[in-house]
C-alpha cells in the first residue's frame, strides 16, 4: 500500500449563488498517476485552486505529507512541492523559452549574476527529455500553441516537483507530443511524483492513470481502479445517465456552393483553394503547423495574405481585418478560446453583444432591457449554465466559455461559421451539446467548416475533409470513403 502523500478533509467552496466544491473528501497516494474527470462545471478547477492556495476554501482540511497545510498560496504549494500546469498558459511571449521555463528560479553565478549558459543548458536538457527540439533562445510568441504547451510543461518540471497536476495538458498537442508526455509521466512516476491528471480524453486516462475520481456538479462521487473500469461506465457516473451515440446521426444533403477560397497564398499557405457548400460540415485536417488555422485566420482578415481571393455567393469579398469578416457574415470560434475569443473579465451580457452593439444601442447608448433580452434569449436556447447573465466568463466551465462565443456570433447572423477545435478541453456531455448545436446550424442553412485534430470528431462530424502537409491541400476526401490512416498518410505528406 502506497503513502498518501496529498488528502484533502470536508473542502467546501462557495460563491455567491454557487457551491463549486461541496464537501470533498479523497486522498493521493505516492507515485500514482490519478485523474480526475467529470463535466464542466463538475468542480474540477475549482478543486485545483483550492490545492494550489490559488483560492481558499470556505471550510474544509487540506493535509501534505501528514502535515496540515494553513493559509495556503501558491508560493507555499509551490515550496512543498505542488505545482500545477493550468489550461490558460501562464507565459511571457517576449522573453525566451529558457527565461519562461526558469522564471523565478533562475541559476546564479556568484550569488547575484544570472547564469545564462547553465540556464540554456538545462533548458535544453529538459526539452529534450520531453522529446522535442525548441531552441532554448527563441521567443515563446513565435511558437505554436502545441509548443508553447510542452514549454509550461518543462516549466513545471524544472520545480522538481513531488506533486503535479496537469489540466488538460494534452489538448493541444500532436500524436508524437503526447507520446513524449507520457513517457515523461512514467518517468515521474518512476521517480516517487504524483501526478494528478484532468483530462477529457478517457482513452489517455487508460494509457498512463492508475485510478480515476468522478466528480459531478461540485461533489466528489467515486475513486475506482482504471484496471477495474472502462469508458462506458465513467461517463455514465460523470454524467448520471446514458448518452448513446457519441455523434449524432444526420443525412448529408448538399446544396449550393456558398464560400470559395480561390489561390490563396501567404507565409505559410501555398496556392489554397477550397469551397463550401450549405448542408454540409467541411472538416479541416492536418498536424500542428499544417496550415489550418492560418487559412480560417485569413478569410476572417486576421492574417494578411499575399495572394489570393474570398468569394460569398459569387461576389468578391475584401477582406482587410475581421471587422470586414463580421460585416460579409463570418464568425470564428477560434483555437484558444480565452485569449482570442471572450473577453475573460467582462459579463456574458456583454461577451454575447459586444460584436454586434449596433442593433442594441442607439445614437451610442446602449439598451439595457434589449441587451439582457438578448442574452436571456441564447441563455436559454444555447443552455448556458449560469445563476445570471451577468456573471462574468472567467467563472464559467470551458463548455459554456464555448456557448457564449457561439452565441455571440449567432447574434451577428453570420452565415460561415468556423469551429476551429470546437471541443477542445470540453467534457463528453458538452461535446455532444456542441454536435448537436452544429448540426442545427447546418439545417438552419449555416456553413460551417471545421478544425479538429481529434480524428475521430473530423470522422464524426465532418461531412467532407480536406487534409493539409506544410501549407499545402494534400488531398479531399469524403467522411464515409476514408479511414484514421488514409487521413494520416495525407497528413505526413506521403
Amino acid at each position: 500500500m502506497k503513502n498518501t502523500i496529498l488528502s484533502l478533509s470536508h473542502i467546501k467552496k462557495r460563491y455567491p449563488g454557487v457551491l463549486a466544491l461541496d464537501d470533498v473528501s479523497l486522498d493521493f497516494s505516492e507515485g500514482e498517476t490519478h485523474a480526475i474527470v467529470g463535466e464542466n462545471g463538475a468542480g474540477k478547477s475549482t478543486l485545483i485552486k483550492v490545492i494550489t492556495g490559488a483560492i481558499h476554501p470556505t471550510e474544509g482540511e487540506m493535509y501534505f505529507e501528514g502535515k496540515p497545510i494553513y493559509n495556503n498560496s501558491p508560493s507555499k504549494s509551490l515550496q512543498v512541492g505542488i505545482v500545477a500546469i493550468y489550461q490558460e498558459f501562464n507565459l511571457f511571449p517576449f522573453l525566451s523559452v529558457a527565461e519562461n521555463i526558469f522564471y523565478g528560479q533562475y541559476p546564479k553565478k556568484q550569488g547575484i549574476i544570472v547564469d545564462f549558459k547553465k540556464m540554456e543548458q538545462e533548458t535544453k536538457r529538459i526539452l529534450e527529455d520531453l522529446g522535442v527540439d525548441i531552441e532554448p533562445l527563441a521567443q515563446v510568441k513565435d511558437l505554436s500553441v502545441g509548443y508553447q504547451q510542452i514549454i509550461e510543461i518543462a516549466k513545471a518540471v524544472s520545480h522538481k516537483a513531488k506533486v503535479l497536476i496537469m489540466d488538460e495538458p494534452s489538448a493541444p498537442l500532436t500524436n508524437n507530443e503526447v507520446d513524449c508526455l507520457f513517457k515523461v509521466i512514467e518517468r515521474l512516476k518512476a521517480q516517487g511524483v504524483t501526478i494528478l491528471y484532468i483530462s477529457h480524453r478517457l482513452e489517455e486516462i487508460f494509457r498512463i492513470c492508475d485510478r480515476v475520481s468522478v466528480f459531478r456538479d461540485g461533489r466528489y462521487i467515486q475513486t475506482m481502479n482504471v484496471a477495474e473500469t472502462d469508458a462506458k461506465e465513467i461517463i455514465k457516473i460523470m454524467v448520471n445517465r446514458s448518452l448513446g451515440e457519441q455523434f449524432p446521426k444526420r443525412n448529408c444533403i448538399r446544396g449550393e456552393k456558398v464560400l470559395e477560397i480561390r489561390n490563396l497564398k501567404t507565409n505559410i499557405l501555398k496556392d489554397i483553394s477550397l469551397e463550401a457548400y450549405r448542408g454540409e460540415i467541411l472538416g479541416l485536417a492536418g498536424l500542428v503547423g499544417a496550415g489550418r488555422t492560418e487559412i480560417v485566420r485569413a478569410l476572417f482578415g486576421a492574417d494578411k495574405i499575399q495572394n489570393g481571393q474570398f468569394l460569398l455567393h459569387g461576389n468578391i469579398l475584401k477582406i482587410n481585418s475581421p471587422r470586414d469578416a463580421i460585416q460579409a457574415g463570418i464568425g470564428l470560434i477560434p483555437e484558444d478560446r480565452k485569449r482570442q475569443g471572450v473577453l475573460l473579465g467582462m459579463s456574458i451580457t456583454e461577451n454575447i453583444s459586444y460584436a454586434h452593439m449596433k442593433t442594441i444601442s442607439r445614437f451610442g447608448v446602449i439598451d439595457q432591457t434589449k441587451d439582457e433580452y438578448e442574452a436571456n434569449r441564447y441563455m436559454e436556447s444555447l443552455k448556458i449554465k449560469t445563476p445570471s447573465i451577468r456573471q462574468k466568463i472567467k467563472n464559467l466551465s470551458g463548455g459554456n466559455q464555448q456557448k457564449v462565443v457561439l452565441a455571440k456570433w449567432l447574434f451577428t447572423n453570420c452565415e460561415v461559421l468556423v469551429f476551429d477545435e470546437p471541443t477542445r478541453g470540453i467534457d463528453v456531455g458538452a461535446k455532444q451539446e456542441i454536435y448537436r448545436l452544429m448540426h442545427h446550424l447546418i439545417e438552419q442553412g449555416k456553413i460551417i467548416i471545421m478544425i479538429s485534430s481529434e480524428m475521430p470528431e473530423l470522422l464524426g462530424m465532418a461531412d467532407r475533409i480536406i487534409v493539409m502537409h506544410e501549407g499545402r491541400i494534400t488531398g479531399e476526401v469524403m467522411r464515409d470513403q476514408v479511414t484514421q490512416e488514409d487521413i494520416m498518410k495525407l497528413s505526413s505528406g506521403l
